[in-house]
């Protein structure tokens, strides 16, 4: 007797391979964009207004949605109240002093911190 070997196909799997790489690359995409809202609204999202030359130095809240803040701008310091419908200007101040220049002038910079570092380990 002969016997006769079948070879069968192999079944076609449910999703071809080109649907499961693009819905991976979809997953990873909805990933990053919630983690970038997550950091934007989590206050991780640089600032803007520092750019423009404003720069919020001190914030106080006096009742459950207002607040007083002070704004330093280029030649002054404002002192306003923030309100959900509204802003007003209370007090403007002189320009703040210099010596808080000086003071993040002293700070070492990235490359100084890693010098000094790799020396102490020995490392040079």
């Amino acid at each position: 007797m002969k016997t006769q070997a079948t070879v069968s196909q192999p079944s076609a799997v449910p999703g071809s391979p080109l649907l499961q790489v693009s819905g991976a690359l979809a997953l990873i995409i909805a990933v990053i964009f919630i983690a970038a809202w997550l950091a934007k609204r989590m206050g991780f999202a640089g600032k803007n207004a520092q750019a423009r030359g404003l720069k919020v130095s001190a914030s106080v809240s006096v009742g459950p949605r207002e607040r007083v803040v002070i704004v330093d701008v280029d030649d002054a310091r404002l002192v306003v109240g923030v309100t959900p419908s509204q802003i007003n200007l209370l007090h403007t101040l002189p320009p703040a002093p210099v010596a808080s220049e000086e003071a993040n002038e002293k700070t070492p910079d990235f490359q100084s911190v890693m010098k000094t570092l790799l020396k102490r380990s020995g490392r040079s």
